[in-house]
């Protein structure tokens, strides 16, 4: 009897080591999750996979395109719905390929031509992050708002191997600065998606710095995507790298403040990494050549200012600034730093394409929380009150004091911005009627 006992307990010793090895053999491991959390927060992923009101990372967000309406799908470990069911070599086809599961090709609405640069070590860490560190969540995903043939997949094969790199390969890292602002600006922050131009395939015009259209300046959703290269007047020549790296920690500087999507980015993304991954950032931002060289840097000109206090400048582009404007953004254009952002040699006021300066006019805009900054600063919107003949006039007064010097907008100008205001609304609440 107690040698039949003795047996018993030996096995059951057994059994438990042996369940206890199976489980710490097969638990993920939490150094890998951790880095694959911050990969993703880099990658600024829950942004484009989460809906309005939805849960995260479950998809459902709409993407306008030109050619219709997409809309991310659910990436959360779900086995029905989500990607619950991907191997990491699937994951990895899908995030730096864009190639489905079901072996479709991805719209590159999903960003997957940067993602080519991300190595197979960050690969797999955001793969063990998405199926270890991610709630499963069974919200279905939502067909494209594509009319035939355009909603043809089999085309995006052809365009990826005409416009998508070859993915990146493990190797000796360069651990320099610069090295890692190249790695994170071009790959997982795929900062070039929104800034740089697209072409007529709707592919972003250069994906390195090899062109200097990469990172020159690109419109989304009715928003002028800065120029982020060295120029002087309309991109960040005037900014230095800790000017560059607070932006992205804070989403505001002395130079300027966060708006549209650009907001989500440093809320959701860049506010969460580390200050050497966002100074290494800035130093490649800053390595960029500007696209038209020799161009001087914008000087302060205090006339419109002393021409506002003194009441000598009647024109009603000046009338427009002090009784909507002036409050905030002050009759010297300056502002008040981090607060209300200055207008006077601004990046956003000089470029060539007004479209950010009407839209914010127009629709307000608010700058981003963050934890470095908390207080959330906001611009009411002007639409409802002022015509597009005002707009257009307050919007050439600001284009053209302080030492500005930028073309002038017109009311026709105006009128295409705010025709445009519903739809956006709508695409972005995901209540886009079926074409």
């Amino acid at each position: 009897m107690i040698k039949n006992h003795f047996i018993a307990a030996c096995a059951a010793i057994m059994a438990l080591s042996a369940v206890t090895a199976f489980a710490k053999d097969t638990a993920p491991d939490q150094q890998l999750l951790q880095r694959g959390e911050y990969l993703a927060k880099a990658g600024d992923c829950v942004a484009c996979h989460t809906a309005k009101g939805g849960k995260p990372f479950a998809g459902g967000l709409a993407m306008p395109t030109p050619i219709g309406t997409v809309y991310s799908s659910n990436i959360t470990p779900d086995k029905e719905h989500g990607i619950g069911n991907y191997s990491e070599d699937d994951f990895d086809k899908a995030l730096r390929h864009g190639i489905r599961k079901d072996g479709a090709s991805l719209y590159p609405a999903m960003p997957y031509p940067s993602y080519a640069k991300v190595k197979p070590a960050d690969v797999k860490a955001l793969y063990a992050y998405f199926m270890n560190g991610v709630q499963a969540d069974p919200t279905p995903n939502r067909g494209v708002d594509i009319v035939w043939p355009l909603s043809m997949r089999w085309p995006l094969s052809i365009w990826r191997k005409v416009f998508a790199p070859a993915v990146a390969v493990d190797g000796a890292d360069d651990n320099s600065p610069l090295a890692r602002g190249k790695y994170l600006t071009e790959g997982l922050g795929h900062c070039g998606a929104c800034h740089t131009p697209r072409g007529i395939g709707m592919q972003e015009k250069a994906l390195t710095d090899d062109s200097t259209q990469f990172l020159s300046g690109g419109v989304v959703e009715g928003y002028l995507a800065n120029n982020l290269r060295g120029d002087a007047r309309d991109g960040l020549g005037s900014w230095s790298e800790q000017d560059i790296a607070m932006f992205l920690k804070t989403g505001r500087n002395s130079h300027s403040a966060a708006f549209g999507g650009m907001a989500d980015v440093v809320a959701n993304s860049t506010q969460h990494m580390t200050d050497d991954d966002l100074m290494a950032m800035a130093k490649y931002l800053k390595s960029l050549k500007p696209v038209k060289d020799g161009v001087p840097a914008l000087a302060y000109d205090d006339k419109t200012h002393q021409a506002l206090r003194k009441g000598s400048d009647q024109s009603p582009g000046a009338m427009g600034f002090l009784n909507n404007c002036a409050a905030c953004h002050r009759s010297s254009g300056k502002g008040w730093t981090e607060t209300f952002p200055t207008l006077a040699q601004s990046a956003t006021v000089n470029a060539e394409n007004p479209a950010s300066l009407i839209k914010i006019v127009l629709a307000g805009g608010e700058m981003p929380w963050t934890h470095k900054a908390p207080t959330q600063f906001a611009m009411p919107a002007f639409g409802s009150r002022l015509s597009d003949q005002e707009v257009a006039e307050i919007v050439t007064f600001i284009r053209s004091s302080w030492g500005n010097n930028a073309p002038a907008v017109t009311a026709g100008d105006v009128a295409k911005v705010r025709k445009e205001l519903p739809k956006q609304a709508a695409e972005a609440s995901g209540t886009v009627a079926k074409q």
